[in-house]
C-alpha cells in the first residue's frame, strides 16, 4: 500500500512498503534498491527466487510434454 505526504515545499513524498521486510520508506530515485527498503531486504528477495521458494505457475505445453529427443 502506497501513503503520500506533502513536505514542506509542497512536493509530495510517496512512502511504500518494502516487500521483504513490510516497513514503510520512502520511494525515492535515490535510493538505489527501490521497491525495497535496504541492500539485505533485496538480497533477502533474491534468495527467495533463487532457492525456489518464489514460483510462476504455468499450463504445460506440448513442447514441455516432449522428451530431450524431441519425441
Amino acid at each position: 500500500m502506497a501513503d503520500t505526504s506533502s513536505s514542506a515545499t509542497g512536493a509530495k513524498r510517496l512512502k511504500v512498503r518494502c516487500p521483504s521486510c513490510g516497513e514503510m520508506h520512502l520511494y525515492s530515485l535515490d535510493n538505489p534498491y527501490r521497491p525495497f527498503c535496504s541492500k539485505g531486504c533485496k538480497a533477502i528477495d533474491l534468495g527467495a527466487w533463487a532457492s525456489e521458494q518464489y514460483r510462476v505457475e504455468a499450463k504445460p505445453t506440448s513442447e514441455d510434454l516432449l522428451d530431450d529427443n524431441g519425441v
